[in-house]
């Protein structure tokens, strides 16, 4: 439950903290401390301060190496392909985007395949990392099996997250989205809350939809996006990152009990390289006014594009502090003495 505000610099400084007593250097404590701290300053408290723990517990059962950092195996022009060599997985996919962005600069397109990773945590970090550098960037990843092929019974695909970000000056539009109907961490916060989903979420074990998250994070047995066509899509993506980087596929990561050992692939597109940078902007800026005209069934509301709530949510949160749950705040707080 968010029952509790904090200064986003209090939050960040308390992770870094205990990160650096985690084997993290300086450096990467406060870079990785700083990812957290954003996804929960931009309203995603399910992949920022609430997953620390679980961060934490995989360093512990060295699942994650706090000093590993990832290798460049090989080159193919504005393509490479590194080892994550199971490093921070945030640490490793911030630099894979950051090397994306650094190729996009000189080819105009870049291109990250990075193998042997572990969980990113929040995806859109990454595709707000390329735009505040004036990129567009796309990142997917793969993850263990948890969810259904269309279908199936069991889970055999993984909710395989992508991301989509496009740089405008009005507000960049950034789509942050698993394969399944609601991310297993969302799912966890309406679980801790005692709530059912608004929504059918998954499947529970006679194959029925289920509002009730208990039932589906048991099964795992997430609801893809679309139906089959999230089903085909998850597969596609886990295919294109296992492929690209030469790492494990979904069905292999599953076979360690633990989600490590992840693929992961990374795009940045530099309009001024691809001739795009004189009529992007406007385009662009066409395509959301569009949008927004749109009439709606409840005339009080309006219709949103991707990322127009995060930027609002940064602001507010910024000025007012972010909101934490306080029981998970004290679990952390208890780890700093």
């Amino acid at each position: 439950m968010k029952d509790q505000r904090i200064p986003f610099s209090q939050l960040q400084d308390v992770l870094c903290s205990i990160l650096i007593k985690n084997q993290f250097s300086s450096e990467r404590a406060a870079l990785s401390a700083r990812l957290f701290a954003q996804s929960s300053l931009d309203g995603v408290p399910s992949h920022g301060l609430n997953r620390f723990l679980h961060y934490l517990d995989c360093i512990h059962k060295g699942i994650i190496d706090p000093e590993a950092e990832p290798v460049c195996k090989e080159r193919f022009g504005a393509l490479e392909r590194w080892d994550g060599q199971l490093g921070p997985g945030n640490i490793n996919a911030h630099l894979a985007m950051e090397k994306a962005i650094q190729l996009a600069k000189s080819f105009g397109m870049g291109a990250v395949a990075l193998q042997n990773t572990n969980h990113w945590m929040r995806a859109g970090n990454y595709g707000w990392q390329a735009v505040e550098q004036g990129c567009l960037g796309i990142c997917f990843t793969n993850t263990k099996p948890n969810m259904p092929a269309w279908g199936g019974s069991e889970p055999k695909l993984g909710n395989n997250p992508l991301v989509i970000a496009i740089p405008r000056k009005d507000g960049a539009v950034v789509l942050d989205m698993a394969m399944s109907q609601f991310a297993y961490g969302k799912m966890a916060i309406y679980e801790k809350n005692g709530q059912d989903m608004p929504y059918d979420a998954g499947f529970d074990q006679d194959g029925d939809l289920t509002k009730f998250p208990k039932d589906i994070i048991e099964n795992e047995l997430a609801l893809p996006i679309g139906l089959w066509k999230g089903a085909g899509l998850s597969l596609m993506l886990d295919m294109l990152a296992a492929l690209l980087s030469g790492g494990q596929a979904t069905h292999q990561v599953g076979k360690s009990g633990d989600e490590y050992g992840l693929s992961q692939v990374f795009l940045a597109l530099e309009p001024s390289k691809l001739g795009m940078e004189d009529w992007m902007e406007s385009k662009a800026g066409q395509i959301i006014e569009d949008l927004k005209q749109s009439k709606t069934f409840d005339k009080k509301k309006e219709v949103r594009y991707p990322g127009e709530q995060t930027l609002r949510m940064r602001k507010e949160n910024l000025a007012q502090g972010v909101p934490i749950d306080r029981d998970i705040w004290n679990q952390v707080l208890k780890l700093l003495k």
